[in-house]
């Protein structure tokens, strides 16, 4: 059973070193989930998109190097001076071009050998569905190319709002095989005249944690789920427990209840 709350790297300081992380993160027994990108990797603008590819790919190999389960960005936006603003470009043939020329540059470049490379699926930028990201894995062909699930970022009308526990099963039925890490909040739909959807504190949305978390258990390996987006220790703790509520009542266990 997967059962851990695990960590993010955000930085990895280079690649000087980082035998040593893995191993401190080893002795206390952590897994380190993901290390984030976070760049605009699609920007219109030549220096900003080469520079953080390059960025890019540094992470890509910090997280191989040091044991982590993945490296992981959005792929960005056509809108230049923006890190993924929406823009129609972001949702056309030629974003999906660029999705896949630039997720195998970044893994032919690298070689990863551990880490896999995965994109999080946005509401405006590619990949915003289940069936994009299948598309999107089957045009990339590389087997270091993983899947990043986020249920909340992929809900996007009343529909999938009230029947949330549909799209999280269709997305472990589709993609299961190749996730590698998975993000942990909540999602509220407000009395609004124009659809107005927010994130909040787990447990105070509609979305199905007890779906989500048998199908987490359900897979063959261990998957890690990173709360995330709150403010405080307090808040963080609260989430952890809420989620842990959820594995009881469910009969998912976890490793580590800290």
């Amino acid at each position: 059973m997967w059962g851990r709350l695990c960590a993010g790297f955000a930085d990895g300081g280079g690649l000087f070193g980082v035998a040593a992380w893995e191993a401190a993160f080893a002795a206390a027994d952590v897994t380190l989930a993901e290390i984030g990108i976070w760049r605009n990797l699609v920007t219109p603008d030549d220096a900003v998109r080469k520079a953080n590819l390059a960025y890019a790919a540094d992470k890509l190999a910090v997280a191989d190097a040091v044991g982590a389960g993945c490296a992981v960005s959005y792929i960005g936006s056509f809108s230049a001076g923006t890190d993924y603003a929406p823009t129609a470009a972001n949702m056309g043939a030629e974003a999906f071009d660029a999705a896949v020329e630039t997720v195998r540059y970044l893994l032919d470049t690298v070689k990863p050998k551990r880490a896999r490379f995965a994109l999080e699926m946005m509401q405006y930028s590619l990949p915003d569905s289940v069936e994009s990201y299948v598309a999107l894995i089957k045009a990339i062909d590389r087997p270091m190319f993983g899947a990043h699930f986020d249920p909340v970022n992929i809900i996007m009308t009343p529909r999938v709002y009230w029947d949330n526990a549909a799209l999280i099963r269709e997305c472990f039925d589709k993609l299961g095989a190749h996730v590698v890490s998975c993000h942990a909040k909540d999602i509220v739909l407000h009395h609004q005249a124009a659809l107005h959807l927010d994130e909040c504190q787990i447990g105070e949305g509609v979305l199905d944690y007890r779906e989500y978390l048998i199908q987490l258990s359900r897979l063959p390996r261990e998957v890690p789920l990173l709360t995330e987006h709150l403010s405080t220790p307090a808040e963080y703790a609260t989430a952890r427990d809420r989620i842990f509520a959820v594995g009881d009542a469910v009969g998912v266990r976890f490793k580590h209840r800290g």
